[in-house]
């Protein structure tokens, strides 16, 4: 599994998620990527090298373009780790299910314990 970390801390900001996004549709150029982005291109390019370190694309040389790819088991890890994170939560919710329909099944067996108070009718003194 390659570092969630970085992954995650790649995946945090908004427009790194939004070229993630687009190169799900297929490759990209850098500056097809940029296009809808009111940022410099140097800035894209340092989105793409957080991106490329992370794993999560790839740049190639293609003639006289470096079209960018998403690499998908990167976010296949990620999958993974939110699938296994997920089954542990359900268990122990199911778990706490459990046992709160054993109180609720204790107490519905149980008379009250506490001492219920009479009123006690006093007449007034004229």
């Amino acid at each position: 599994m390659r570092n969630l970390d970085a992954t995650f801390a790649a995946l945090a900001d908004p427009t790194r998620r939004a070229i993630v996004a687009r190169l799900a549709k297929g490759d990209a150029t850098v500056l097809e990527l940029a296009e809808p982005f009111d940022i410099s291109l140097p800035a894209i390019s340092r989105h793409l090298k957080v991106l490329e370190q992370a794993g999560l694309i790839a740049r190639e040389r293609d003639a006289n373009r470096r079209p960018c790819r998403l690499v998908g088991e990167a976010l296949t890890d990620v999958v993974h780790w939110a699938e296994h994170t997920r089954r542990a939560w359900e268990a122990r919710f199911d778990r706490l299910d459990d046992y709160l329909r054993e109180l609720q099944r204790r107490e519905q067996s149980q008379p009250d314990p506490r001492p219920t108070k009479e009123k006690k009718h006093v007449r007034k003194q004229r």
